[in-house]
């Protein structure tokens, strides 16, 4: 972690908000005990702020961030708020128990989204900031006011707006490149030029907020740090929105990387990192791409020979960070069936996982019925197969045991036992092939009505006795959510994905619906 003073003019704040615009993307939503255990380990590695939820959104997400805010040491926890009153209140009563908390209000500013959305003028709208900033600011004392699609607004008009949330009490401004327009160059020049005509702007900290729908988010956030931004707002795995937001993984490691040209500084403790986007994926659902920066399954790994002969020879070569300082071992141990109980735990607490007993035991049963299968079980066998342990263990709907009948002699049958709601039931079905006849089993013990979006399986490693990785996404009256399970039956892992999936949106309907504008 570094050591720099906050107050330091190169001090950059990392504000996390995958638990609320991370949350928003399709399919991403995650249970109370998940968005507790994210936020503890954000706060563990040095997130300044951790914007926990949108309170009005719902009961659940008012209590995620009321829960976050009671349990917090020392991050701002911060809450998001549309510019309506009873949306300001009850982010403050939740993040009111926390240490330090924070109000987070946003209102569009663009002329797109004044003329289409808010329906309001421009002068309507610096009341509505005027009126709206003070009263969070009355609620708590650190507020902070956020421009929507701040990079398609005339920089006349926001400045006027920045200037309004200055003097109504703003303490952070965010001017946020909501749908991934700008360029770096223009992003660092619009906060150069609102710096340079807001007189007060020197009594604000300002934020950037970058989605990837161009691929530029990190550049741009950084662009918008060398404009004089000190605040960079971002989530792990850049998980968000459409194309994402900016990652945090990449804009920590950039700051640490090249000082040379980035001259800042960030409290998050970069060997945390790898854990940080291991669990949020878990929770998630949404798998990290193998050749992802910093925390994909490739950063690290070199098949070329060139490479593997400059490695050898001096790993700087081709390796400008080392594994190791963003939590990835440099070595990997190669597990098999001789393995024990010792080497198997050292090896999960090396991959950042951390079970209570009866889990360990579970995993390591698990892992033994792999290492039977497969002559070698790598570090990616073993990951799907803990967060598949994870996730079944937090499910109330389980596959208990399969057979599947398949062949070009005649229909396709499932035989399918599954343990639904604490009552063991067994079911046969047929279908136009393997699958089919699986989701058809599943159907008749879990009734729905939701409809299949995406079906896709991939090899968690290579070779014919790899693991399957399935994800399943489901559609359901305007619910998207995704299930992801692993096994060495790709029937197995399908089935266990399928009904995954189906224990998240009967979560979701025993939510109350909320009709809510998610920002960005």
């Amino acid at each position: 972690m570094s050591d720099i003073d906050p107050s330091h003019r190169d001090y950059v704040r990392i504000f996390d908000t995958t638990l609320r615009d991370g949350e928003q993307s399709p399919g991403a939503s995650m249970t109370l005990e998940e968005k507790l255990q994210v936020a503890e380990l954000l706060e563990e590695m040095g997130v300044d702020i951790i914007e926990a939820g949108f309170p009005i959104a719902s009961n659940g997400d008012f209590e995620a961030v009321s829960e976050i805010a009671k349990r917090s040491n020392g991050a701002i926890i911060a809450g998001l708020a549309r510019a309506i009153n009873a949306d300001i209140d009850r982010a403050g009563e939740a993040v009111k128990l926390a240490k330090r908390g924070r109000i987070h209000t946003f209102v569009s500013t663009s002329p797109i989204h004044l003329a289409h959305q808010m329906r309001k003028s421009e002068d309507e709208v610096l009341e509505i900031v005027k009126s709206t900033v003070a009263r969070a600011r009355n609620l708590v004392d650190d507020v902070e006011w956020s421009a929507m699609d701040a990079t398609r607004t005339p920089i006349e008009f926001l400045a006027k707006c920045v200037d309004e949330a200055i003097k109504q009490g703003a303490t952070t401004i965010n001017l946020p490149d909501t749908v991934g327009y700008a360029t770096p160059e223009e992003y660092k020049t619009m906060f150069e030029d609102i710096r340079a005509r807001v007189p007060d702007s020197d009594k604000a900290i300002f934020s950037v907020h970058c989605h990837d729908d161009l691929g530029m988010a990190v550049a741009n956030s950084l662009a918008g740090v060398a404009g004089g931004a000190r605040q960079v707002e971002c989530t792990i795995n850049g998980l968000g929105e459409r194309a994402g937001n900016a990652a945090l993984e990449e804009i920590v490691m950039a700051i640490r990387t090249r000082g040379d040209a980035l001259p800042y500084a960030s409290a998050v403790d970069p060997s945390f990192l790898t854990r940080a986007s291991k669990l949020v994926a878990a929770v998630s659902g949404f798998p990290v791409q193998y050749n992802k920066a910093i925390v994909g399954k490739n950063a690290f790994a070199h098949e070329s020979g060139i490479h593997q002969d400059g490695m050898l020879k001096n790993a700087e070569t081709y390796e400008i960070m080392r594994p190791e300082d963003v939590g990835v071992r440099e070595t990997s141990l190669v597990m098999g069936k001789h393995s024990g109980r010792h080497a198997f735990k050292e090896k999960l607490v090396s991959l950042g996982f951390e079970l209570g007993d009866n889990a360990f035991e579970d995993a390591f049963n698990r892992f033994k019925e792999l290492a039977d299968r497969k002559k070698h079980v790598y570090d990616e066998d073993i990951e799907a197969l803990v967060e598949t342990e994870i996730t079944e263990r937090r499910e109330r709907n389980h596959v208990l045991a399969l057979t599947v009948i398949a062949g070009t002699g005649g229909p396709q049958k499932a035989i399918l036992t599954m343990d639904v709601d604490g009552t063991h039931d067994t079911v046969e079905a047929t279908g136009t092939g393997p699958v089919d006849a699986v989701f058809n089993a599943i159907k008749a013990l879990m009734p729905h009505e939701a409809s299949l979006s995406l079906y896709q399986v991939h090899a968690v490693t290579e070779g014919t006795d790899a693991q399957a990785e399935v994800s399943v996404r489901l559609e359901e009256g305007g619910s998207i959510v995704t299930g992801r399970s692993a096994d060495a039956d790709t029937l197995v892992a399908s089935a266990k994905a399928y009904v995954s999936a189906l224990n998240k949106l009967a979560m979701r309907r025993e939510r109350p619906p909320v009709d809510v504008l998610q920002a960005s």
